[in-house]
């Protein structure tokens, strides 16, 4: 077995073995899924490059790529398209998240066919577009009226989406009662023992809050979503919300751990209270409004992050946006603005560079086609360690070692 394959195998060995096998077929299909689901491996093989490491300290969500951005609903009630995968989120060189999403165009662009010669291009005035948007030090948020091209129309679908019809694709109804739809897409049946662990926790929670009946749980399930974390322990919890059957709410409690960029780290990360707290502050930080409902959670020794569940179709449809390089480059540029301003946007919090020394790295330019030169190299080498990762699974050596874990 290859060793990036032997180190993915060592990343994710204590997680629900029925959800990691749904994650390593998943990065079986294609190198962009393989990206996505070992951020901790495109860390670790980062080269040790001048344009990666000697650039201002920013925040970053950490799992940087063309699918971590989408739709979700600020505490004013208003959606907005920004980041919102947190999970990784940590200070590191403003530069690391910039490297990811520009290798990230490129794997997806060669799985999709695309023209090399269009992708790089494509990947080019999207560095250029963060650099812009930093050297200009404002910040902006994106909101429908404010949206274009596919963005425009994932608000424009949103508008026409009730919460009533949301509830009914995730559950069943009789009567005034609702129960979650189990199936191996979204939701998987919970043990008892698990039952009993987050209804516990729920009823302690419910105490502490305004009107804790909104939070009493009607049901839940283990939740399958995502790539990166798939495996992890996490629930999708329907509680009973404003009372009635079209009123009830979703929860998503999602277990929290260290990021994977922590060990790839040369300056120190700041501490919070728990890892948990670590992604709810980054994501306090960086997003233009806050999230409805996002809470650091404690119990059983360990942290969870508990928010409002977002829907999957939230989120860009890339194989659409692929079909046209200007309309990608379109997408893509936003993209690259939003990531920009989440980085003005907390700089200055917790150690991170002020605004005027990111706004200076923007103004330079040498560093951009060196940085771009990384991000091709970089995708290289996920190209490469997929194959070797392909070529395991196909020998069976995956699924040994998931009968292995599981034994």
């Amino acid at each position: 077995m290859d060793n990036s394959t032997s180190l993915i195998i060592a990343y994710n060995q204590d997680r629900d073995p029925e959800r990691l096998a749904m994650k390593y077929d998943a990065m079986r299909r294609n190198a962009y899924n393989f990206l996505r689901g070992s951020c901790h491996l495109f860390h670790a093989r980062l080269p040790d490059d001048k344009a990666l490491y000697r650039a201002p300290l920013a925040w970053t969500c950490g799992d940087m790529h063309v699918g971590n951005f989408g739709c979700y609903r600020g505490d004013n009630g208003l959606s907005y398209f920004d980041i919102n995968d947190f999970d990784e989120a940590t200070l590191a060189p403003c530069t690391w998240p910039v490297v990811r999403l520009l290798a990230s165009i490129l794997v997806a662009a060669a799985d999709l066919g695309f023209d090399y010669s269009d992708a790089l291009s494509v990947a080019h005035h999207t560095l250029d577009a963060y650099a812009i948007a930093l050297a200009r030090g404002g910040t902006r948020w994106v909101e429908r009226d404010t949206s274009e091209g596919d963005i425009r129309t994932l608000f424009d679908n949103l508008r026409h989406r009730s919460h009533a019809g949301f509830l009914d694709n995730r559950t069943t109804r009789s009567g005034k009662h609702r129960k979650l739809v189990l199936d191996k897409d979204k939701a998987l049946p919970a043990s008892e023992k698990q039952r009993a662990k987050i209804e516990a926790f729920m009823a302690e929670f419910a105490a502490s809050q305004p009107d804790p009946r909104s939070y009493k749980v009607l049901d839940l399930a283990r939740r399958v979503s995502g790539l990166g974390s798939l495996g992890l322990e996490r629930y999708v919890i329907l509680v009973r919300g404003q009372g009635s059957p079209d009123d009830c709410a979703l929860l998503d409690l999602k277990l929290a751990r260290t990021s994977s960029l922590t060990p790839c780290l040369v300056t120190p990360e700041p501490r919070g209270h728990s890892e948990a707290e670590r992604i709810v502050q980054a994501q306090s930080f960086m997003q233009a409004v806050p999230a409805a409902t996002l809470h650091a959670v404690e119990f059983g020794r360990k942290s969870y992050v508990l928010r409002e569940l977002q829907p999957t179709n939230d989120r860009i449809n890339l194989n659409d946006s692929m079909k046209d390089p200007l309309r990608l480059a379109g997408l893509l540029q936003t993209m690259a603005e939003v990531l920009a301003w989440s980085q003005l946007r907390s700089s200055g919090r917790k150690s991170a560079a002020c605004a005027d020394e990111l706004i200076e790295f923007g103004e330079k330019r040498k560093w951009r086609s060196r940085l771009l030169e990384v991000a091709q190299e970089c995708a290289r080498r996920v190209e490469h360690d997929w194959q070797a990762y392909a070529n395991a699974y196909d020998a069976g050596e995956i699924a040994a070692a998931l009968a292995q874990q599981g034994a």
